[in-house]
């Protein structure tokens, strides 16, 4: 679905999981995306316990549909054993892009949310190979509006080993969103690109300007290399 707002056109996706290549496949970068289904949560415990301790999660994560998201959600226990996740918020994903190659193979990683981005290097070698796109949060304070998207909490694994934050969360969701495509299939990356643009507007501000009348030794002075 594509909404006009004026100048620009945003496209929405609605995807059910798990996803197959033709759904993702027109995915581009800048796309605005909602998810159905299942998805599970991951942090530092999760890729420290089986990447560096070795240990595969006691739930099926190749079952679950092939979503993750980099976050600790906002848990309460209603009743023994019954949470209700009201908020969710994402964390940087760039700090876990060391395993990226090897966990989206192994758990048939399809989407992956996070705060940010990752490089474009680890786009073209880790996301493009395996099929997966980057998804991210938009922005700060979403994580109420995330939280309408989840409907329950499915199966929750690790929580003694890890506390409630590190805790793998299985969790049922519904129109969970909206996040943006940072990296499509093609392993084209949307800040990247965005980032090209503005450095080429921001360059013409420097034009006529005088040299430093005064600087500190190895101060940097050119405009390309300052913010390049």
């Amino acid at each position: 679905m594509e909404k006009n707002t004026g100048q620009t056109v945003l496209r929405e996706f609605n995807i059910t999981l798990p996803a197959t290549l033709a759904d993702i496949s027109p995915l581009r970068a800048g796309d605005a995306v909602f998810l159905n289904g299942t998805v599970f949560t991951g942090r530092e415990g999760l890729y420290n316990m089986i990447f560096e301790k070795k240990k595969e999660p006691p739930v099926d994560l190749k079952s679950l549909g092939g979503a993750t998201i980099n976050a600790s959600p906002t848990v309460r226990e209603t009743k023994p054993g019954v949470y209700h996740v009201p908020s969710i918020t994402g964390t940087a994903s760039f700090r876990f892009a060391k395993y990226m190659r090897e966990f989206l193979k192994r758990y048939n990683i399809r989407f992956l949310i996070g705060k940010g981005g990752m490089s474009s290097e680890v786009y073209k070698t880790c996301f493009k190979p395996n099929g997966a796109i980057y998804l991210t949060t938009v922005g700060y304070g979403m994580g109420a509006i995330y939280g309408r998207g989840i409907l329950g909490v499915k199966d929750v694994a690790w929580k003694d080993e890890l506390g409630l934050a590190q805790a793998i969360w299985v969790l049922e969701v519904q129109n969970f969103g909206p996040f943006i495509v940072e990296c499509d299939a093609h392993g084209e990356g949307l800040f990247e690109r965005l980032n090209d643009e503005v450095n080429k507007s921001f360059l013409k501000l420097y034009e006529g300007l005088p040299n430093y009348a005064m600087k500190r030794m190895g101060e940097i002075t050119s405009p390309r290399e300052e913010i390049l």
